[in-house]
């Protein structure tokens, strides 16, 4: 069974009279890469700024290795945390800014030269020990910021958005970067980021968060493929929405009216007369060129997209433009093209439909 290292229960968090955090659990497991995800202001930072003792709690407690430390000082807490500036002292060398937390703890010089030396073969830093920050380039910071955190062996390591300034391919390169050394260290990371790309590369799980209230709590391949919300599966991946009632149902397949066709599902429960919402993935749409039996729409493209990695279709079915990506240039399809598209019935979300949608 695996160790909880962190036990948030019950939390609530509010600031004047807005509660911005309500009733939060959640337990992380030792060695776990996790991920708090959504938008801005849905409460992620302020989650990770309670673990670490930056923030006061409105109610509710906080545990670290079965320690009690919700109203302990930070320092206690066996955090450490990397935020998004970095926050590098600048007139300090970089061996001094990574050293200087055993600094703070009185460790001998000869220890903390030989446990900086460790860290800067780990974030392949070797050789910059006399530099000042403003030598270094924006990844080269990171690196040092991230040996900094992990000089003093926390057991939980939490990360605000570090990535976010850097470029693209730079951002891309950290991301395997952060993950292999969490791997290699066993270090439980908790991270927070509004990048779905970042959370579905990284982490072992995703805690999507909206207006201060866990949504789904999951693995990447879970919450992407087997979305538990209309909001989750919206907000992770691209998806195509068809909303429809059910006309028939056997013992393994439902059949749902959406607008002028009838669509194929598997079966889950669903009753005559359901109304559900059908979704699906742009990479799981398939274009053919002769009508099949079930589960095919008629379409004529009006955009085409070509990014490099793949092509993006976008296909007007009726009065609903449908988006469809398969990888590669395929020059067979153009614009005003008339095509079908089809799809596999296990490829299908489908989830009840809420009367307030």
């Amino acid at each position: 069974m695996k160790k909880v290292i962190l036990r948030i229960e019950h939390l609530k968090k509010s600031f004047g009279n807005k509660e911005v955090i309500k009733n939060f659990d959640l337990d992380v497991y030792e060695g776990e890469f996790l991920t708090l995800l959504g938008s801005s202001g849905c409460g992620k930072t302020t989650i990770l700024r309670a673990i670490a003792g930056l923030d006061s709690v409105s109610d509710g407690h906080i545990y670290i290795d079965g320690k009690d430390v919700t109203m302990l000082d930070p320092k206690y807490r066996e955090v450490n945390t990397i935020f998004q500036n970095y926050a590098l002292f600048p007139l300090m060398t970089v061996e001094e800014n990574i050293g200087f937390g055993l600094k703070m703890k009185k460790v001998n010089k000869q220890e903390i030269k030989k446990r900086v030396q460790e860290m800067l073969e780990l974030v392949h830093l070797q050789g910059y020990e006399k530099r000042k920050p403003k030598e270094l380039s924006g990844g080269e910071q990171q690196r040092v910021s991230i040996a900094r955190g992990l000089i003093n062996n926390p057991k939980v390591l939490l990360l605000d958005e570090p990535l976010s300034a850097l470029d693209q391919k730079l951002r891309k390169s950290m991301q395997l970067e952060l993950k292999q050394l969490q791997k290699k260290l066993g270090i439980t990371f908790i991270y927070v980021t509004h990048s779905q790309d970042e959370a579905l590369t990284m982490s072992d799980r995703i805690v999507l968060l909206k207006d201060g209230v866990i949504q789904q709590v999951d693995t990447p391949v879970k919450i992407y493929e087997h979305p538990n919300s209309l909001y989750t599966a919206q907000f992770l991946g691209d998806s195509n929405l068809f909303q429809g009632i059910v006309t028939r149902v056997e013992d393994n397949y439902t059949w749902v009216k959406v607008d002028d066709a009838t669509l194929k599902i598997v079966s889950h429960g669903w009753c005559v007369g359901d109304a559900l919402n059908i979704l699906l993935r742009p990479e799981n749409i398939k274009i053919i060129l002769k009508e099949k039996k079930e589960n095919t729409l008629q379409g004529t493209i009006v955009d085409r997209v070509y990014d490099g990695a793949s092509t993006n279709l976008t296909i007007r079915v009726n009065k609903k433009k449908i988006n469809v990506m398969y990888l590669g240039n395929d020059k067979l399809y153009s614009r005003g093209q008339s095509v079908y598209i089809t799809w596999d019935i296990e490829d299908t979300i489908v989830l009840k439909r809420e009367a307030y949608e």
